[in-house]
């Protein structure tokens, strides 16, 4: 069974960091596709940023610049640093694996997701 868990979320000032963490069981990140979309509330899923099973990486035009998404193969971790934090990023954060195409857009559309992380970002 996988099963994604998140971790790393808080509440912040605009202009901090945070780093949120994805780890799994019953999965191999090493051999798919997996990312990262948010949802503020009254709001649509919205893909944050991918990384591909050869590593490469894809990112949201909102983010791009300010966010890091990579992974440890031997811990079976994802991550997501996040800097230059703006009250905007605020959402639920959630790990997602497995879209239909290694995409942003798809992530929303993932196999497997976990039951997020809250992000919380004041000016």
């Amino acid at each position: 069974q996988v099963q994604l868990v998140e971790s790393g979320g808080e509440s912040v000032q605009a202009g901090g960091s945070l780093r949120l963490s994805c780890a799994a069981s019953g999965y191999t990140y090493s051999s798919y596709c997996m990312g990262w979309f948010r949802q503020a509330p009254g709001k649509e899923r919205e893909g944050v940023a991918a990384i591909d099973s050869d590593g490469s990486t894809i990112y949201a035009d909102s983010v791009k610049g300010r966010f890091t998404i990579s992974k440890d193969n031997a811990k079976n971790t994802l991550y997501l640093q996040m800097n230059s934090l703006k009250p905007e990023d605020t959402a639920m954060y959630y790990c997602a694996a497995e879209p239909p195409l290694c995409t942003v857009v798809a992530l929303r559309w993932s196999t497997y997701y976990g039951q997020g992380t809250q992000v919380t970002v004041s000016s």
